[in-house]
């Protein structure tokens, strides 16, 4: 598992480590069951704080992609498939609503759209 660390980008590091695992995730690179470093092991590789990667874990078992066992480590939570269709739902509607935005700006009707939307889909 690589992840890395953007300090330029202004977005929190726990935060770039949440993204990153749960792209993972979603793209099935990490499968259900699989463990993930330990908190301290990932700080080290990172050359960050275990308080960052602490958070970045809870978080994630917070929304259910992870659960962690005391002395055991964190794993892959079963992926609830309503949960992954949640999460790319989500995905889907936040490039849409940008899709949108710029057609507006370009004076595309939203026929228009809905036929280019066939036509990508259709490909």
């Amino acid at each position: 598992m690589q992840i890395l660390i953007n300090n330029s980008d202004g977005v929190p590091i726990y935060e770039q480590i949440l993204r990153q695992i749960k792209e993972m995730i979603l793209s099935g690179e990490l499968k259900e069951g699989d463990p993930l470093p330990s908190m301290r092991l990932l700080a080290q590789q990172l050359r960050i704080s275990v308080i960052t990667t602490k958070r970045a874990y809870e978080e994630l078992e917070r929304e259910g992609f992870i659960e962690s066992f005391t002395g055991k480590g964190s794993f892959v939570r079963s992926k609830s498939s309503e949960l992954i269709r949640e999460a790319n739902l989500k995905i889907i509607d936040e490039s849409l609503a940008k899709a949108c935005e710029s057609a507006k700006k370009c004076g595309i009707s939203a026929d228009e759209l809905k036929d280019i939307i066939d036509i990508i889909y259709n490909d």
